[in-house]
Formats: structure tokens, C-alpha cells, sequence
């Protein structure tokens, strides 16, 4: 799944040729995505100019001359940028077709992506209103971490990768923050020091930056706005590596489960 440094890659390779132009038409091929997307979409947007492109949490917010557009990539999808005339492949599900000649073709094999239109404030809407702070926002500190982890039993991974916490810190990225910050991901949130709490959010913003910086994580079919590969993955110490030696110490990299997926950590580097 498309997590937080695949989403913003996508905005910042977007953001330079979409910004201040005018869409010219919407072309929806596959309305039936996580949530149908409304028949009257394309009338509405057409001939509206592109303010700006943003993101929070894992949406992008197209904010329009009057309002804007949502849209999540859900699991497999990918939003890039091709001349409005290239010829589509299956799963291509609609066109942002711009003033310039090009077009925000979005693709998704499994459908649970989706597009929606927010009449005003998209941080108002229902599904971004309540979301929790940012992972690089001044409210995500070591004062708030402890104060959300303190009596919390559950294992600190999974309170990681609850988006009523801190969003956009995925089932990827919690691992590889664990294993920087030297902590197991299956201890409790509780039992956690404030010097780990402290040593967490620092290696959580290190993690993500240096994704972002690398164009995200290939996994399977997620694609940077240029079609081309994130290559993050290169750069995995723990994720996808049970059985091989620990790239700090050379013990072998441990594979568990929790909450029905698979989670590595190196018995000796995390306590």
C-alpha cells in the first residue's frame, strides 16, 4: 500500500505541472472505485484552475478555484502525469486532462483508490477532520508520544500505525523506525522510557524524510508521478529481511506476527 513518503513523492512530482493550470475535462472510465465516483464530477471541475496540490495524511488535495479534490491511492493505485493522447492500459480509471496537453492518469488494479469532490475546506471533511498530527508537524513530539503511549498495552508497532494517533506512518516504515530507534515492536507502548519516546519520533521523521528523499518504496505496483520506481527499498535495514544478517551487527533478522502481518526486527540491536 501507498504509504505517507509514496503519497507526498507523488505531490512534489506533481506539484511543478499542475499547479496554476486549468483542467480542461475529467475522463472517467471506471467509476466504481472505493467510493463511486459522483456522475456529475466532470461538469463540475471542467475549466476550473489548480490553486495548488497538497496533502494530508495519505489524500491529495487539489484545491480548485472552488473546491477541491480528494483523492487516496488505496493499495495498488498510482496518480502520474502523461501526454492526454498516450494510450491507456487496463486499470487506468480516469484523466485529469490540464491546459498544457498533459493529463493526471490514475491507475489502480485493485480499486481502492478513490476521487471526491469537497465543495469547501478539505480539511473539514469527514474523513480528514479528525485525523491525528503529522509525523513532521510541531505536534508530534516526544511529549506528545508519551503521553499517548502512557497505559496503552498495546505493542508499540501497532500504536505506530493507528491514524488516530499519527498518520501516515505504515506497516514499512514502522519497522525500519523501531529498528533506528533500538526498540522491539512488540513491546508494550506503556513500557516505554521518555529517551526511547524521543529517540522514536526522531528516527520515525528520519525514516520518512529519507523515503521521501529516495522516491518512496517499490513494493509492488506503486509508481513515482514520472512512472518511474521508488527505490527506498534498497535502503530497507529490517522490512522483508528475515532469515539475513542484521546490516549493524550481523545477527540474523527476526520475522513475528501481529495484527495478522508479518513484522522483522534484529533480536540484538532492539531492545
Amino acid at each position: 500500500m501507498p504509504e505517507l513518503p509514496e503519497v507526498e513523492t507523488t505531490r512534489r512530482g506533481l506539484a511543478p505541472h499542475v499547479r496554476g493550470r486549468r483542467i480542461r475535462t475529467l475522463k472517467v472510465y471506471e467509476r466504481r472505485l472505493r467510493w463511486p465516483v459522483p456522475a456529475g464530477l466532470p461538469a463540475r471541475v471542467a475549466g476550473q484552475g489548480i490553486a495548488s496540490i497538497g496533502r494530508r495524511a495519505k489524500y491529495l488535495l487539489l484545491r480548485l478555484e472552488s473546491g477541491a479534490l480528494l483523492v487516496h491511492l488505496g493499495m495498488s493505485g498510482n496518480l502520474r502525469l502523461v501526454p492526454a493522447a498516450s494510450p491507456r492500459v487496463p486499470h487506468d480509471h480516469f484523466d485529469l486532462v490540464l491546459n498544457s496537453g498533459t493529463a493526471l492518469r490514475f491507475n489502480d488494479p485493485r480499486r481502492f483508490g478513490s476521487l471526491l469532490y469537497v465543495r469547501g475546506d478539505p480539511l473539514e471533511h469527514p474523513l480528514l477532520a479528525h485525523l491525528a498530527p503529522e509525523p513532521f508537524a510541531r505536534g508530534f513530539d516526544a511529549a506528545y508520544l508519551w503521553r499517548i503511549t502512557r497505559g496503552r498495552r498495546i505493542a508499540v508497532k501497532q500504536l505506530l500505525m493507528n491514524s488516530r494517533l499519527v498518520v501516515g506512518v505504515g506497516h514499512i516504515y514502522a519497522s525500519e523506525a523501531l529498528f533506528r530507534a533500538r526498540i522491539r515492536p512488540q513491546r508494550a507502548a506503556r513500557s516505554l522510557t521518555l529517551p526511547e519516546v524521543a529517540r522514536l519520533v526522531r528516527a520515525v521523521r528520519a525514516v520518512l524524510s529519507s523515503a521521501i528523499r529516495a522516491g518512496g518504496t517499490t513494493l509492488r505496483d506503486y509508481l513515482r508521478a514520472d512512472g518511474s520506481p521508488g527505490y527506498f527499498r534498497q535502503r530497507l535495514y529490517v522490512y522483508e529481511r528475515a532469515g539475513k544478517p542484521c546490516r549493524r551487527c550481523g545477527t540474523r533478522v527476526r520475522a513475528i506476527t501481529q495484527g495478522q502481518r508479518s513484522t522483522y526486527y534484529c533480536p540484538a540491536c532492539q531492545k
